[in-house]
Parts: structure tokens; C-alpha cells; sequence
């Protein structure tokens, strides 16, 4: 048996804590290794050891495409794990992912490695870091698209996104600390010194190995056991986490919600071709994550101290306010998994597009006043610019990051959700290419008018899901797929002219609802025993 269940009687890993608790916190670290990886490359792009061992220089078009194949390592890397999670489970494809991600570290901690000094390994270092881009993209975009749907299968209907927007937090935390950790060892050792950039990438050596300790000892997600007719095992997990008592009604409650499911059959062309029986939903995950790209915030991200130099900040002044907007990130999205569950995922995102379209405006005229008209007093521009900037990054923070990965975890059947969520990753990693490959080049040639582009984009996103993005914040699997169902058969894509607008706002909360707690998925499957 390549997943055993575990038994009711097995070692916690945090004795003191409940088993929700545990996926939380497990999940939530594991996500916090795509935020790690953008803080550490912020640094490394511009430490001139590293720039002199890959033989390239600050401005050049190599700088981005470093940071960008890793995008398109994580789209293949979701394919293959989507894949592997429906198959062999959703634990085993976890664990395949973060010994992956493993492996890439360790091949670009040694890119070039010479112990008297930087060496290009006559051209080697650089095919070695590439190469160790794309295999930690592999697995990292294979955790981004399974632990999404581990962490819903294994929530309640009223508190998924509050449990994801958690894990994101913790992205933002990974983030946070590799670039803490990377503008250390910069101040301490010099950018020309080789372990000024060594050391922030193999730190995050620590992560997978961690993750991959504990992973045995969490449950597996009883869906994937009924969905495999292994309906024991299924039981033996909700024992596991819920004990006996619970664990019969919520075992029959997936069982009806899989037999409902069973015959149909959903693959990549149901999803992206037209009139396929998944491709709405497919395009709603599609273009969110083509929304997000357009925020500019993966840019903002991988690319913080140069943004600040655009408001005139000197280098080093720029990095330390980096790390002052990074710090301001982590603390706001608290906000984001307090708001995520009242306001819902869908107002969320179109108020964020509109505080973000307003705060590039400003950043362009700010931007203009620093670099093209002369006699401006320096702090009346950096003042109210750095403002701004950390405002906009706390907007985005509560508003796109963690909505749009929740989104294909919620409105896809069970026999899709897998492939929903590798659609979600493939996507983004696509238009995380493309936007890290080109911001480089837009840094240098467009200067601050960047900001007005990003301006621009954020306004398209706010509009396009005001028409066309449902709110599945609240509702049941099943009941999210309604809206798909009524879509078709009202011809419309439109949510307000949708089932009488009925998808425009999260549902209205019912006293019977809070009580009873019998009904299919609305029980909450992760709920502190007492």
C-alpha cells in the first residue's frame, strides 16, 4: 500500500496542538518556499559575485530569465504533481515535490562553487543555475498545486479560505526571511563575497527536509481514499482526526458527494476546450491568475530595492525599505485570512484592483517628480512614495494573493479539482515568466512609466472579475458548481446575470446552518475536538 492510513492511535506531532492545527502549520511552511525563493533572488540579482560567477552583468536580459525558467519549471512541476496526487495520493506527491525542490536547492548552492573565490566554471555555473531553477520550479510548482486542495479537502466550507490565506501568510513569512537573511550576510560580507549569496539559498535547504520528516504523520485527505474505493482507510483517517463519534457521518456525507461524481470523467480537454463540461471554471481559474500576474506584484516582489530607486532612493537606502515593506506584508495579511471568510473572495479582489490601479497612478507621478523634474525636494517624493508603495503591497496582499489560488479549489468537482488546481499553477507560472522576464527590461527603458502600465493592468483585473468572477467563498463544493450549471442554462457568463445574481456575494448566513452542521460538506471536516 504506497498510502497507508494513519491509525487512531498515532503520535501527534505537536502533542499540545489539535490535528487542524498540524495541517495549518505544515501546509502553511510548505507554501512559505515559494515566498522564500522570491526574497532571496530580490538580493542575489545584484550581488556582483554572483553576477561575475555567471558571467553576466546588472542590466543584463540574463538577470530575468534566471528568475523566470523557475516559473516554467512550476508549471510542468504542477502538471506532474496534479497527476501524481490523483493517483498514488496527495501525501506521496507532497513528498516527491519537496525532495525535488531538495534537489534544485543543492544545484544552485553549488553553481560555480570554488573555495578560493567566485569561478564561472568556464561557463558551467550558469547551465548549473538554470538548471537548478527549473528542478526547484518542478517541485515547488507541485507544492503550490496540491497543497491547495490537501488544506480545502480537509477544511470546512466556512473557514477554507481563512485556512489558506494562513498558509500565504506564511508565504509571505518565507519571503520576509530569506530576504532578512540574504540583506545580513550582504551587510556582513560584502557584495562582492561569494557566501553573501550561497548561504540565503542553501538556509532554505531547511524547509523541505523539515516538511518531509513530519509528512508521515498527517492524515491523508479521506476524499482521495473514497475516490480509490477505499473506503476503510477513509474511515481510519477521519478517526484519526475527528475520533469515532464524527467520523461515520462525515464518511457518508463524501461517500453520497463521490457516488454523485463517479461518472464523470474529466480531462485536460473537458477543461480548456470549448463547450468542454469544465471549461468555465477552467477559464474563471485561468484568468484569475493571468489578473494576479497583472497586478505587478510578482515583480514588486523579486524586484523590491529596485522599485524604490525608482522613487530616487539610493541602493542601499532602497534595500533597507525593502525589507521595511516586507516586514509591513507579513504583518497585513493577517487581515487578509480575518476578511477573506466576510467579505468573500470576489469583493476582495475587484476593491484591491481598484486600491491598486490608484496607488501605480500615484507611484507614476511620484516616479516622474524623482527622475525628471528637477528642484522637487528628495523626502517630498520618497516620503509620500514609500508610503504608497507599502499601502499598495498590503492591498495586494489582502486582496489577490491568497483568493485566486483558493478559487480552483472550490469550484471544481472532485474529479477535477486536481487538475483544476495544475491549471491555476501552470498559469501562473506562465504569466510569472513573462512578467519577471520583462520587468527588467521595463526597469530599464520605461523607468517609472512602468508604474503607469501597472495602473492600467489593475484596472482590467478589477473589471473583469466584477463580470465574470463568481463568489465561492461559503458554499459547498456542490453547491459551487450551481453556478456553472445555471450559467449554461441561462446562456451567460455575466455573474449578476447569473441565477438572478445569486453568485454576486458570499450566502447569507442561517442560524439553522451554525447548528445543525449535518448537511453534506458544510460540516466542518477539521473542527477542535473538545
Amino acid at each position: 500500500m504506497p498510502n497507508p492510513p494513519p491509525t487512531a492511535g498515532s503520535s501527534s506531532l505537536f502533542p499540545l496542538i489539535s490535528k487542524k492545527h498540524e495541517i495549518v502549520l505544515f501546509s502553511s511552511t510548505a507554501i512559505a518556499l515559494y515566498g522564500y525563493d522570491q526574497g532571496m533572488m530580490s538580493l542575489i540579482n545584484t550581488n556582483s559575485s554572483y553576477l561575475q560567477t555567471m558571467q553576466i552583468s546588472k542590466e543584463s536580459p540574463i538577470v530575468g530569465i534566471i528568475v523566470s525558467v523557475y516559473y516554467l519549471g512550476c508549471a510542468v512541476g504542477a502538471i506532474i504533481a496534479s497527476w501524481l496526487a490523483d493517483r498514488e495520493g496527495r501525501k506521496p506527491s507532497i513528498f516527491t515535490c519537496l525532495a525535488t525542490t531538495a534537489f534544485g536547492n543543492i544545484l544552485m548552492f553549488i553553481s560555480g562553487l570554488s573555495m578560493n573565490g567566485t569561478s564561472p566554471w568556464k561557463g558551467g555555473a550558469l547551465a548549473c543555475m538554470l538548471t537548478g531553477r527549473v528542478v526547484m520550479g518542478l517541485g515547488v510548482g507541485g507544492i503550490d498545486a496540491v497543497i491547495p486542495i490537501y488544506s480545502s479537502e480537509l477544511a470546512s466550507d466556512k473557514s477554507r479560505g481563512k485556512a489558506l490565506a494562513q498558509e500565504f501568510q506564511m508565504n509571505i513569512f518565507g519571503l520576509l526571511m530569506a530576504y532578512s537573511i540574504n540583506l545580513g550576510v550582504t551587510i556582513g560580507l560584502g557584495k562582492q563575497n561569494q557566501w553573501a549569496w550561497r548561504i540565503p539559498i542553501i538556509v532554505m535547504q531547511i524547509f523541505p527536509l523539515v516538511l518531509m520528516s513530519v509528512i508521515s504523520q498527517l492524515p491523508e485527505t479521506p476524499r482521495w481514499y473514497i475516490s480509490k474505493e477505499r473506503k476503510d482507510d477513509a474511515r481510519k483517517a477521519l478517526i484519526h482526526v475527528h475520533g469515532k463519534e464524527k467520523a461515520e457521518r462525515l464518511l457518508e456525507s463524501i461517500q453520497k458527494a463521490q457516488d454523485e461524481e463517479s461518472n464523470e470523467k474529466v480531462g485536460y480537454k473537458d477543461m480548456l476546450i470549448p463547450g468542454g463540461s469544465q471549461y468555465h471554471p477552467s477559464m474563471v481559474t485561468v484568468m484569475g491568475q493571468i489578473n494576479q500576474a497583472l497586478t505587478g506584484y510578482g515583480a514588486v516582489s523579486v524586484y523590491g530595492p529596485q522599485i524604490f530607486e525608482l522613487l530616487g532612493f539610493q541602493t542601499e537606502k532602497a534595500e533597507y525599505l525593502t525589507l521595511g515593506n516586507y516586514i509591513s506584508y507579513f504583518l497585513m495579511m493577517t487581515f487578509a485570512w480575518l476578511s477573506i471568510d466576510v467579505f468573500g473572495r470576489r469583493k476582495l479582489m475587484i476593491w484591491g484592483s481598484i486600491g491598486l490601479s490608484s496607488s501605480f497612478a500615484l507611484l507614476t507621478i511620484f516616479g516622474g517628480l524623482a527622475q525628471s523634474v528637477p528642484g522637487v525636494p528628495v523626502l517630498a517624493v520618497e516620503i509620500p512614495g514609500s508610503i504608497v508603495l507599502f499601502v499598495a503591497t498590503a492591498i495586494f496582499g489582502i486582496g489577490w494573493l491568497a483568493t485566486v489560488w483558493l478559487i480552483p479549489t472550490e469550484i471544481y468537482p472532485s474529479t477535477a479539482r486536481a487538475q483544476g488546481s495544475a491549471i491555476s499553477v501552470i498559469v501562473w507560472g506562465f504569466a510569472n515568466f513573462t512578467i519577471t522576464l520583462l520587468t527588467p527590461v521595463g526597469f530599464n527603458n520605461l523607468k517609472y512609466w512602468l508604474f503607469l502600465i501597472f495602473a492600467a493592468t489593475n484596472a482590467f483585473a478589477g473589471w473583469w472579475t466584477w463580470r465574470y468572477s463568481p463568489e465561492s467563498g461559503g458554499r459547498s463544493f456542490e453547491e459551487n458548481q450551481e453556478f456553472f450549471d445555471s450559467a449554461r442554462n441561462d446562456g451567460s457568463w455575466v455573474v449578476r446575470e447569473v441565477d438572478g445574481g445569486k453568485f454576486v456575494t458570499m450566502p447569507r448566513k442561517k442560524k439553522s446552518d451554525s447548528e445543525s452542521g449535518a448537511d453534506s460538506e458544510s460540516a466542518p471536516l477539521l473542527r477542535n475536538r473538545r
